[in-house]
């Protein structure tokens, strides 16, 4: 399965600012450069780095071993300059929103590990995003410790603003 060159990939584009929407409705989630209103999660990109955005949920289709059901994944993800983002979207109120995109970007994250080298990537991180809850959800030391041994150096973020530093790892 390959998830770094597929159809699901939109061009690479440059901009300061665009968004990433989910419908909710079964399609697959896509880049928005104007209408934000539909924004889930804000990408602002003041390096203007050709940024592409591909999706994964209900584009990259794996099914677990052995069965028609189909693997659990995050929306998409965004590559540029040595770096992949991974970002899960959610419109959740209240509950257990966070374990559930933690979960889907883990598992995102095995899946890619099978079929990738990622040592291409210098800079990985993991975004749960989530429009009810717009501003920086506090994940413990701890928890982001366990969440970069486990998924082999992603680094996770729960906000809705995924700002593209030269040097993401200097938060």
């Amino acid at each position: 399965m390959n998830f770094i060159e597929t159809d699901c990939k939109e061009p690479a584009k440059t901009g300061n600012t665009f968004g990433i929407c989910d419908n909710q409705d079964g399609s697959r989630a896509f880049r928005s450069l104007t209408d934000t209103e539909k924004w889930v999660a804000k990408v602002t990109n003041n390096m203007n780095f050709a940024i592409s955005f591909t999706a994964i949920d209900n584009c990259i289709i794996i099914f677990k071993e052995g069965t028609k059901d189909k693997e659990s994944t995050c929306d998409g993800m965004l590559t540029f300059h040595e770096s992949l983002y991974l970002v899960e979207l959610k419109k959740q109120g209240t509950g257990g929103w966070l374990p559930d995109a933690k979960s889907q970007l883990e598992n995102t994250i095995k899946l890619l590990h099978e079929n990738h080298d990622l040592s291409v990537f210098k800079y990985k991180k993991a975004y749960a995003c989530n429009k009810k809850h717009p501003y920086f959800t506090v994940i413990d030391a701890a928890e982001r410790k366990a969440f970069f041994e486990k998924t082999n150096g992603f680094r996770i973020d729960a906000q809705t603003e995924i700002v593209i530093k030269k040097n993401p790892n200097n938060s």
